[in-house]
């Protein structure tokens, strides 16, 4: 149940259609592991505290830099030089202190994900590179952990839904690493907190089955057009290594 600050703060959440009391209490008993929180994983963070989870995980390695600052929400000019997901845990205690806030000064890596995921009921990948959202993948494909994976470049942006045993996973839709992918690449905030919008709604629908997530599909946005579908992944991959191995039975 809820209590009463709780049913004040989320009201206008709790109004919409097929979204109650129920709902909410499963996203104040929920945590979610957000990685990282730069121009996508900061909104994506400051949605889910707005949404009232009760609990979320950052990772994120690095001090600010001033040109993280045109996209970089959750920061500050005067934390340049500053651990970031430091500032980003100060910026969303100020927001909503009712909630837990658990940071980690790293990005994940195979000898880092199992304590960084620990807890979690759902995890927002936002990393730019490949090889900290393939780990990702693995670690939520062999410990049963719904994925909301997050990426963008330039004006475009997708969001892959993938439950683990139930859909595609990222070693399914990616078997070899993309190459020449670089981590610097053409970034307008704006597409960034678009793209992150929609991996926060997705996976609020997952988690609450508040009407229905876009289980094995890819939502493709072109903020250029502008226009957001959802494109048919194929059918899991009966080769995909990460699924036959790591998969509990």
């Amino acid at each position: 149940m809820l209590n009463m600050n709780d049913q004040e703060t989320y009201s206008w959440q709790i109004d919409l259609p097929g979204f109650g009391e129920r709902e909410q209490a499963i996203l104040r008993n929920s945590t979610a592991l957000v990685t990282r929180v730069g121009g996508l994983g900061g909104p994506v963070a400051q949605s889910l505290a707005a949404a009232g989870f009760g609990r979320i995980i950052l990772a994120h390695k690095g001090n600010l830099r001033q040109d993280d600052l045109n996209r970089q929400i959750l920061m500050s000019r005067k934390w340049i030089g500053k651990s970031r997901v430091d500032c980003a845990t100060s910026t969303l205690n100020n927001f909503n202190d009712d909630i837990e806030i658990v940071s980690h000064n790293a990005n994940v890596n195979d000898e880092n994900i199992d304590e960084i995921i620990c807890g979690a009921n759902i995890v927002f990948s936002c990393a730019p590179l490949f090889n900290e959202r393939f780990t990702l993948n693995s670690a939520c494909i062999s410990k049963n952990i719904p994925l909301v994976d997050c990426s963008m470049y330039s004006m475009e942006g997708r969001v892959i839904p993938i439950i683990p045993g139930k859909t595609q996973c990222l070693r399914c839709i990616y078997p070899e690493d993309p190459a020449n992918w670089k981590r610097q690449f053409p970034v307008m905030g704006a597409v960034s907190a678009l793209v992150a919008q929609v991996g926060v709604i997705e996976g609020i629908k997952i988690l609450t089955n508040f009407m229905s997530p876009s289980i094995g599909n890819m939502i493709s946005i072109d903020a250029s057009e502008p226009s957001i579908e959802k494109i048919k992944l194929a059918d899991k991959n009966i080769n995909c290594e990460t699924c036959n191995t790591l998969m509990p039975s």
